[in-house]
């Protein structure tokens, strides 16, 4: 049972997904929940409203209720983290926490998977980042986000997906039956695509990844040449962090395991399994010690 002394809250921000971890002043795990899309570049109040409520779930999970927020002191390592002003917007809203700290979720990531000694991860979600503890310098690699960065991500491959799709339906290169099924989600119609086009965020440009994995598994051509930029895409940034003196390279992120059978063999002695999760980095964040 939760006793009276502090409480520690880790929170791991995504654009699709935002988790929540809940601690004792001991490290024990009273309580995990989840909420909705947390990228706070994208859309900072719906972010928030997501840390509520995952910050709830792992509450109600532990036997409390939002009596126990002033007792919490959290950490939130989100995407779009790295953007000073939207950082400090949410560093300053008012959750009702003792203390909030926010960092971005490669950094948080990063702590957890190597426990607070050097090393790198890259995360390869709804979005992407490379970051790295270097002889105690921090340093990062990509995370700008899906207008201007993000290579290796779900959203680029996604869009990249639809793109193709779309000069397959409209005879400018060869269709096949990867792109004959992504513009079935539109029921075959440009003008649907562009209506969903308009409105999409990063986490909808996402739903279009997981497909190219499969139709390339399947042999088709346009899903696997797809499948090749999205491969060096990543292994550039895998070149970066090692270039910057990260040793040891945790891939973590939905699209992490599907990618790395397809990785250049010179990163079979870089790549390791993380230690620990993002939701570690984020409870060390928070004040809890040392990630676990």
């Amino acid at each position: 049972m939760p006793t009276n002394g502090p409480l520690f809250l880790g929170i791991d921000g995504g654009g699709t997904t935002c988790r929540a971890r809940l601690a004792d002043a001991a490290g024990r795990r009273l309580g995990e929940g989840a909420g909705g899309p947390s990228n706070i570049t994208t859309d900072l109040p719906r972010a928030a409203a997501s840390i509520l409520e995952a910050a709830r779930a792992a509450l109600a999970a532990a036997g409390l209720d939002d009596g126990a927020f002033g007792r919490i002191r959290a950490g939130f390592g989100m995407a779009g983290g790295n953007a000073p002003r939207e950082a400090a917007a949410l560093a300053a809203w008012s959750f009702g926490f003792a203390a909030q700290t926010v960092a971005s979720d490669a950094d948080v990531a990063c702590l957890g998977a190597h426990g607070g000694r050097d090393g790198g991860i890259l995360i390869l979600g709804t979005g992407s980042q490379g970051a790295a503890l270097v002889a105690g310098r921090s340093v990062t690699v990509g995370g700008w986000g899906f207008a201007l960065s993000d290579g290796g991500s779900g959203a680029i491959l996604g869009r990249a997906a639809a793109r193709r799709a779309l000069t397959g339906h409209e005879e400018i290169e060869p269709a096949s039956a990867f792109t004959r099924a992504v513009m079935a989600r539109f029921e075959a119609s440009p003008p649907r695509m562009l209506a969903w086009a308009l409105k999409a965020i990063p986490r909808d440009w996402a739903e279009l990844a997981p497909p190219v994995f499969e139709h390339a598994a399947a042999g088709d051509p346009v899903a696997s040449a797809l499948l090749a930029d999205h491969v060096d895409e990543v292994a550039a940034l895998l070149d970066r962090l090692v270039e910057l003196g990260a040793g040891r390279i945790a891939l973590m992120g939905g699209l992490a395991a599907p990618t790395r059978p397809h990785l250049p063999a010179r990163f079979d002695a870089v790549l390791v399994e993380p230690d620990g999760d993002a939701l570690d980095g984020a409870l060390a964040l928070a004040g809890l010690g040392s990630a676990r």
